[in-house]
């Protein structure tokens, strides 16, 4: 290893790491210095899980997160998605690490200037709204996002390509909610909100899905200061503790974040005789970008962009391009396809993450695995566990994949560390809300398999470095019962003061 790499990898990787804090960095947030420039179409979560609605036993639920570290009080124009991109949801079901069903994502602002007549003359407002709003796509809101989804069968690219419908008017276009401007703008956001969660026909499919895309709370913790100051806190002891799993250090537990949700029928998904599904999410942009004067009739976008396609952000499984893949290769990763995955490859066989842990709690006794390669890490990130959620045909890649022939586990009773826990239907077998990838992906990468003898063995799990916990805890019980299970956003402002319009003021 490079030594001037040593500080850069300490300070973007170890946020993982044991101590006291994060598991926000089992979110995607801000990973590869590209996407640091535009935050709108940064993925920072993937989730993948059969649905433990009751009565949704049937379906599989797709949660893909962007726009990162959202204030509540972001306005006046909050976070819309970008209309120059192309957001996408990737499913693969034969195990040849190339996208067999591919969902795409476009959207549209469209702006109604709406005015206010000043001593005689029409002036525009400056506001996103100028009244409470309870419906979908009221007079009082300024700006209309709307989006359209297609779904193609085959290369993303090249293959035959759908429109998803809505299932109760068959409209190809549908509204996004806009978001929680505050509790006078809009006094029951949860009401609001779930007027914008669609059923959707599924093209090919004989039953309906369901489908929301919208702004959730962030589900994630993270005491950013510290962490990335070289893990600057205190008592170590705490790493071994128990009791530390909850330290209540979350400096994002103020932040939302938009999801693209998807809810899919099971049948419709899998292929043969193989239950398991592979799936990764992408954004992409144009390849050219013309900055010019924004007409004052369309807000849709800042600059005009053409050629092809490319692609900036990728996520499958959680904390890779952060904690795996090395500083000079995360645009990379993050502009790479799952099929073309061996390059990187050395990142999981030869780890650097455990041998930093040891760095820097080698004198409280951590010592770092020693059972090179990583095979046990290959079949945790890169395969899929046999017997468990590797498909019938594997090719080693970057996916979340889950059995869907696993029956789901209800709210309450699911086990936060999964696998590892003895719960078969939590991470890696897919990932659900509740499940603390943090927790579970950092006791793997010091051994934790090895005391399971998967692929290696107990006496490859050094003592004492199994058990690491960041110090903010994430269970099932943090999220919603129902689709699209991350929880209602938090509100711009708490005050509940009335409602206001101020249209019908002027008049």
């Amino acid at each position: 290893m490079n030594r001037q790499s040593l500080p850069l990898l300490i300070l973007s990787a170890l946020g993982i790491l044991s101590q006291v804090t994060t598991e926000a960095v089992a979110s995607s947030h801000r990973e590869a210095p590209f996407i640091t420039r535009h935050p709108k179409v940064d993925g920072t979560d993937l989730y993948l899980f059969r649905s433990y609605e009751p009565g949704r036993s049937d379906y599989v639920t797709l949660i893909a997160n962007y726009s990162p570290l959202q204030d509540a009080y972001g306005g006046p124009n909050y976070f819309q998605m970008d209309p120059d991109a192309l957001y996408e949801i990737h499913l693969d079901n034969d195990g040849d690490a190339r996208e067999d069903l591919s969902f795409q994502f476009r959207f549209q602002n469209t702006l109604k200037d709406l005015q206010l007549s000043i001593g005689g003359k029409q002036v525009s407002v400056p506001l996103i709204n100028i009244g409470g709003i309870n419906n979908v796509n009221p007079d009082v809101l300024n700006v209309r996002e709307t989006f359209s989804v297609n779904m193609v069968n085959g290369d993303r690219r090249g293959g035959r390509r759908m429109a998803v419908t809505n299932a109760d008017t068959g409209a190809a276009s549908f509204d996004k909610p806009v978001d929680n401007i505050g509790n006078k703008s809009i006094a029951d956001y949860a009401a609001y909100a779930a007027k914008h969660r669609y059923n959707v026909n599924i093209p090919g499919c004989s039953k309906p899905g369901r489908m929301f895309v919208g702004q959730r709370k962030e589900g994630f913790g993270v005491n950013l200061g510290e962490i990335f100051d070289l893990i600057n806190v205190k008592a170590p002891a705490t790493v071994f503790d128990p009791g530390a799993e909850d330290k209540g250090l979350n400096t994002i537990a103020d932040k939302n974040v938009t999801s693209i949700a998807l809810e899919l029928p099971i049948a419709c998904v899998v292929k043969g005789n193989d239950p398991v599904i592979g799936a990764w999410t992408t954004a992409s942009l144009r390849q050219g970008r013309l900055l010019n004067p924004m007409p004052a009739s369309d807000i849709k976008s800042a600059s005009r962009e053409g050629g092809a396609w490319v692609q900036v952000s990728r996520l499958g499984m959680p904390l890779v391009n952060e904690l795996v893949i090395g500083l000079k290769d995360k645009d990379k990763f993050n502009s790479s396809k799952p099929k073309d995955d061996s390059q990187f490859a050395s990142y999981v066989t030869n780890p650097t993450l455990p041998a930093l842990v040891e760095v820097l709690f080698g004198a409280a006794g951590v010592r770092a695995p020693t059972n090179l390669p990583r095979q046990d890490l290959v079949t945790a990130f890169l395969t899929g566990v046999p017997g468990l959620n590797q498909p019938l045909k594997v090719t080693p890649s970057d996916m979340l994949r889950l059995n869907t022939s696993m029956a789901p586990v209800a709210r309450g009773a699911q086990k936060r560390l999964g696998v590892i826990a003895g719960d078969n239907a939590g991470f890696p077998n897919g990932r659900r809300p509740g499940d603390d990838v943090v927790d579970i992906e950092l006791r793997v990468a010091m051994g934790r398999l090895c005391t399971l003898n998967l692929d290696c063995k107990p006496a490859d799990a050094p003592s004492g470095a199994v058990d690491f916990t960041d110090g903010a805890l994430v269970n099932d019980g943090q999220f919603d019962m129902t689709f699209p299970y991350l929880t209602t956003p938090i509100p711009g402002s708490p005050f509940v003061t009335g409602n206001a319009n101020i249209m019908a003021a002027k008049r």
